[in-house]
């Protein structure tokens, strides 16, 4: 059933769904009961917060390790279904750190979806990729993810999309914003994520998610050297296995929340 609780009056939006892959599921923020948390559910309890209460519906349609068409094929027309008040659409990561991949084909499939999901639904987000440049594994694909986001601030200006620019949050630089396996980020993380979403918006926010990390004490290079390699041996090795199986992190994984309900 198609959303019809519009109430996008002073930034309030009665209803929200989120899209994409591992990122917007959640991945490296655990909750207590098993399911991950992750910046999209954050996000959607500071909307809640600006509705009446029980009147606000959220729904989390992303999956981890999902590709751009994938998402496309099974997550936009859901969310087009839903239409909601607001979408949130991160996707094409994974097809970008995938050896090969070019980013203005990525980009240009990207735009036809969002281009599909603007007329059946209230606001589309857009999210920017992260400025890599002090990612341990993902350093070298700087000069990718950033023609990438160049592609989706463009799209977002054709479309007149919100732009969640994670390229400039600069406190996600840090590496306690990001889980173990230096892929996914933790739950501070998520929450710093979670707040610049709520700004993009004009909301205000409890915390400036651009807040400086207290000092850390320095680091020799054994202790470096052993970060690597236990993390080389726990996350590295399992994922070149995963890719040369042909396998996924998300086979037999649903989304989490596929309906628009109360939170």
């Amino acid at each position: 059933m198609a959303d019809d609780s519009r109430t996008e009056e002073d930034g309030a939006f009665g209803s929200y769904a989120a899209i994409g892959d591992s990122f917007t599921e959640g991945v490296g923020d655990p909750g207590p009961d098993g399911m991950y948390v992750g910046w999209a559910d954050r996000f959607a309890v500071l909307l809640d917060d600006r509705m009446p209460e029980h009147t606000f519906r959220y729904a989390n349609l992303a999956v981890r390790g999902r590709l751009l068409d994938q998402i496309v094929e099974e997550q936009v027309p859901r969310a087009r279904e839903l239409a909601p008040d607001l979408v949130t659409f991160c996707a094409g990561g994974n097809d970008i750190i995938r050896p090969g991949t070019d980013p203005d084909d990525v980009a240009e499939r990207f735009e036809r979806a969002v281009a599909d999901l603007a007329g059946s639904v209230g606001t589309v987000m857009v999210t920017t990729g992260f400025d890599t440049r002090g990612v341990p594994v993902l350093r070298h694909l700087r000069g990718k993810i950033a023609t990438y986001t160049a592609h989706v601030r463009a799209i977002a200006d054709r479309y007149d999309c919100p732009v969640l620019d994670l390229w400039s949050l600069k406190s996600v630089q840090d590496r306690r914003a990001w889980d173990g396996d230096r892929l996914h980020l933790s739950p501070e993380g998520h929450t710093r994520v979670a707040l610049r979403a709520a700004q993009v918006l004009g909301l205000e926010v409890p915390a400036d998610p651009d807040q400086s990390w207290p000092p850390l004490p320095p680091r020799g290079p054994l202790e470096v050297r052993r970060d690597d390699i236990h993390w080389a041996r726990e996350h590295l090795v399992p994922w070149i296995g995963r890719r040369l199986r042909g396998e996924s992190s998300g086979d037999h994984v649903e989304a989490k929340r596929p309906n628009l309900l109360p939170l």
